[in-house]
């Protein structure tokens, strides 16, 4: 009989509360259940993300990024912080060839370029792009907000979505002097609100979540003459119900087979499942349910993809959920994990599974992270 995969759950959280970082989980995959392991400290770790070849992890931190490494029980050890010469940033990603990281400014509008190391270290500040614009919206969306910066799938160009200024700004990605040239704006109309976008698996289609009108849209991407191209092919809501002034659509997500998107929206505090035709990349709702939480920032598909986790940043907690595509329901999966201000999550496979999983006493989770306490010194940019 074949050894079972093992996974752990990483989330980040806000740390102005009770909470005091990254949280590490055991997963069972099977019963889509989380067991609270260990407690890594990070100051407002308010989004994570990983290297592609996934051996390192990346984390937002009021000191700007720090890097750990995953180790093969999936603990964290820490690498080194650098400093990214303005505001805390809101999301990251990486490029395929793990040369770049790129972080998104929400306070300051900023869209930053980070060299990445084999080894996993940060490096070099590479480049810095401040978007410029108002906005429609007073006092939300009146000066520029990158809440998302994505890779198109060729590694060609930088999508840059910017929620106060209603655009997706698109930047071509200069390898040899490692810089972000503009070459276009997606504008997506007064007030929309983009606030995150994702690609089929194929690369065919680029999937753009609007915050302030509950929107998904789907757009065909293609390169014509060196240039990119989103042709708007749908629309279709991420509401359970009539739209309410307080809604707000806060995440999305694409399964592992590229069968089915997910988002969830908060104020309606729901889920929202599609499918998606494997030809066209269209979509086709087929439910949306309340997620057991208030504001449910992030949600998380189990590596099994029978499960969802929907983490709840307003309402302190993380419920997770099995997923009948068949019967068109969400069945509740054990009480919900009680974690402050919760942000972000992502699940990693790990080399070696813990004998036992259990929830550690939160205060023996932090215990547990004593070795990381010490800050990791700064990294020189002089001495790069």
């Amino acid at each position: 009989m074949a050894e079972r995969e093992a996974y752990v759950a990483y989330v980040g959280t806000y740390t102005n509360g009770t909470s005091k970082g990254i949280h590490i989980y055991d997963v069972d995959v099977e019963e889509g259940l989380l067991y609270l392991r260990k407690v890594v400290p990070v100051h407002n770790s308010s989004y994570i993300t990983r290297s592609k070849n996934q051996k390192y992890l990346y984390s937002i931190a009021d000191e700007g990024v720090r890097a750990f490494r995953v180790e093969p029980d999936g603990d964290l050890k820490a690498i080194n912080e650098i400093d990214i010469n303005g505001m805390r940033g809101c999301h990251m990603s990486v490029d395929s060839d793990g040369k770049y990281l790129f972080v998104a400014g929400y306070h300051d509008g900023k869209v930053t370029v980070v060299h990445t190391h084999h080894d996993g270290r940060l490096g070099n500040l590479m480049d810095g792009v401040f978007h410029k614009g108002i906005g429609a919206v007073n006092e939300r969306s009146f000066r520029p907000h990158v809440c998302c910066v994505r890779v198109t799938p060729d590694n060609r160009f930088l999508c840059a979505v910017d929620n106060g200024i209603d655009q997706v700004v698109l930047y071509k990605i200069n390898h040899t002097y490692n810089k972000l040239q503009k070459v276009d704006i997606l504008r997506m109309g007064r007030e929309a609100g983009p606030r995150s976008i994702h690609f089929s698996r194929n690369g065919k289609q680029a999937y753009i979540l609007c915050e302030i009108t509950n929107l998904v849209r789907v757009y065909d991407y293609n390169v014509v003459d060196g240039y990119p191209e989103f042709e708007l092919k749908q629309e279709v809501s991420t509401l359970s119900d009539e739209q309410d002034p307080h809604d707000a659509a806060s995440a999305l997500r694409i399964s592992y087979d590229g069968r089915y998107l997910f988002c969830s929206t908060a104020g309606d505090d729901s889920v929202a499942c599609y499918a998606i035709d494997q030809e066209t990349g269209l979509l086709t709702r087929l439910f949306s349910l309340p997620t057991a939480g208030i504001y449910p920032k992030d949600i998380a598909l189990f590596p099994d993809q029978k499960h969802i986790a929907v983490v709840n940043n307003g309402g302190n907690s993380i419920t997770t959920f099995a997923i009948n595509y068949d019967k068109k329901t969400l069945v509740m999966k054990g009480k919900p994990k009680k974690v402050d201000t919760p942000n972000c999550m992502v699940f990693q496979k790990i080399e070696k599974a813990p004998d036992v999983i259990r929830d550690v006493p939160e205060q023996e989770a932090e215990a547990a992270a004593k070795d990381l306490l010490r800050h990791t010194e700064p990294i020189s940019l002089e001495n790069l």
